[in-house]
């Protein structure tokens, strides 16, 4: 790889096209007070006098998002470096006030044509180098998408803090991926930082071996933390004892809290007080940025103790992020610890993050045997359907809906006699439903959450012409999807987004022979064959 006036490696991020708009960008910081700074800059920039001006001046387009992308692209990168003594900010002046050895600029702009196809690229170390050296993250190859912008966002910072990528070996010490792609579906889906997680919906820093070699292991904590670098572990404000656990008050029966776990090996404890036999709800949820807790961090593992400090159970899911507990509660004090946990797919080096809680009592549980929700989907409509066993009657049930799994609004108010409800939504992608329901004891509760995210041979893309004739390939789809045009070698010749609706795909450059075109929607993925003649 060539080097650029500087004796670091250059680096880069493959990938991929659409434009819009210039928006106001919003002024935002994650972390005011931290002087090593990360300076997201959506708005243009011309770069003089650097590595990376060669051939003269860089002229940067803006980047081409709304002002509600820049604010997600902001969180998602936000909650990346979290844990750390670093503000990412889109505040330029927060930039030009901090230390000329600890910040870095992320130029994200729909300007490559000077560099290439990359869909980011930045110098090793140029965090501490004290010249303004940016990096670039280009958003018209990333197709606009704020999830992927978020990735190489933080990606190519992490380069600039000293990173290399995260790569795969064979047993036999052969590199066989240069970015470690991660592994799993779905939520609790995963893949590094420094690999490539634009598939994979928790990505987090990592312990493994970089493009290096296969023994040179890279603990990206530790050189994110570095000395050099002049970062460190943001304080922990939150005790990990249950003798000195911050204790929560109830008013109108609820609580909230919300805190960070700066470390893997840190825990948060918290206790609280039931005044009599009462039901005990508590919602446990990452930072995220929408439904199925997108863009978080962290996998949550809550366990309840008595007053005796004697752990009553431990709660966690296997196919989400967040923790909902549910139970009775006899009067007296009781204690609940909030940590981070692997699962099947992570692994618990970085599990790192800002978390919140909500918990409630409800009175009178015991009339209440069972309030269960279930929800599908048919062809164009999401289908819900609920049991209620209860010994009081039923004086009011709504149906909420929510795109985080945190802030629920009414969906429909059914009768108190239905016990099923299908509609057809203007947004066909996934949401989150709860019932809440009132009886004439005056008891008010609430259901399990389900997710429901169309699936099924109705709800993917469907190519039109597999025969392909002339220079397009034509796809009809139900929402938005990736695609991946290959050929029968793997090899990956176009990448791109297909829309709601009918969506024309390029074919110049296919030579007569047989391809395969994938689409990919979070954890489902849809492959069709096409023949070019």
């Amino acid at each position: 790889m060539k080097n650029l006036s500087r004796s670091a490696r250059l680096v880069l991020l493959l990938c991929t096209g659409t434009l819009f708009a210039n928006s106001q960008v919003p002024v935002l910081n994650s972390y005011p007070s931290a002087a090593p700074t990360i300076y997201l800059d959506f708005d243009g920039q011309t770069v003089t006098g650097t590595g990376w001006n060669v051939s003269g001046p860089i002229y940067c387009g803006p980047s081409g998002l709304s002002s509600n992308q820049i604010t997600e692209v902001f969180n998602r990168v936000s909650e990346d470096y979290r844990p750390f003594t670093i503000n990412v900010t889109t505040d330029s002046t927060k930039y030009w006030s901090a230390p000329a050895k600890k910040r870095i600029r992320v130029i994200v702009t729909v300007t490559s044509d000077w560099y290439g196809s990359a869909g980011g690229v930045a110098f090793v170390n140029s965090f501490t180098w004290g010249d303004n050296t940016p990096c670039f993250v280009f958003s018209a190859l990333l197709n606009y998408n704020s999830k992927n912008i978020s990735e190489s966002s933080s990606h190519e910072a992490g380069h600039t803090l000293g990173l290399r990528h995260q790569s795969v070996y064979n047993s036999s010490c052969v590199k066989t991926t240069e970015y470690n792609p991660g592994i799993g579906s779905g939520e609790i889906s995963w893949a590094p930082i420094m690999g490539v997680g634009y598939s994979r919906n928790l990505t987090t820093w990592y312990n493994g071996p970089n493009s290096i070699s296969c023994v040179t292991i890279q603990k990206d904590l530790d050189v994110i933390t570095s000395a050099a670098n002049g970062v460190t572990y943001r304080s922990d404000y939150i005790s990990n004892a249950l003798a000195s656990a911050v204790p929560e008050a109830f008013a109108n029966d609820q609580f909230t809290a919300s805190s960070i776990l700066v470390k893997n090996t840190y825990e948060n404890v918290y206790k609280f007080n039931v005044p009599s036999l009462k039901l005990f709800q508590l919602s446990a949820v990452p930072f995220n940025v929408g439904a199925g807790n997108a863009g978080a961090n962290l996998d949550l593992k809550v366990t309840l103790y008595n007053s005796s400090q004697v752990a009553l159970n431990s709660y966690t899911s296997s196919s989400t992020l967040n923790v909902l507990i549910d139970t009775s509660l006899n009067t007296g004090t009781y204690y609940f610890k909030i940590e981070g946990t692997g699962n099947t797919y992570a692994p618990n080096y970085a599990i790192m993050g800002a978390y919140s809680v909500q918990g409630q009592l409800i009175e009178s549980p015991l009339p209440l045997h069972k309030l269960q929700l279930k929800g599908t989907f048919d062809k164009d409509n999401r289908m819900l359907n609920w049991t209620v066993q209860a010994d009081e009657t039923m004086t009011k049930q709504i149906i909420e809906i929510s795109a985080d799994g945190k802030n629920f609004s009414e969906l429909r108010q059914p009768d108190n006699n239905d016990r099923s409800y299908s509609y057809r939504p203007t947004n066909t992608g996934a949401a989150l439903y709860r019932l809440y329901a009132e009886f004439d004891n005056g008891g008010h509760y609430y259901s399990n959450i389900v997710a429901i995210k169309p699936s099924g041979n109705n709800y993917k893309p469907k190519v039109l012409n597999t025969l392909v004739t002339n220079g397009v390939i034509i796809v009809s789809s139900p929402s938005v999807f990736d695609y991946s045009l290959l050929d029968l070698a793997g090899q990956v010749l176009a990448k791109g987004k297909v829309e709601n609706g009918m969506n024309t795909i390029s074919a110049n450059g296919m030579i007569t022979g047989m391809y395969l075109i994938r689409f990919m929607d979070g954890d489902q993925q849809y492959t069709e064959k096409l023949v070019k003649q």
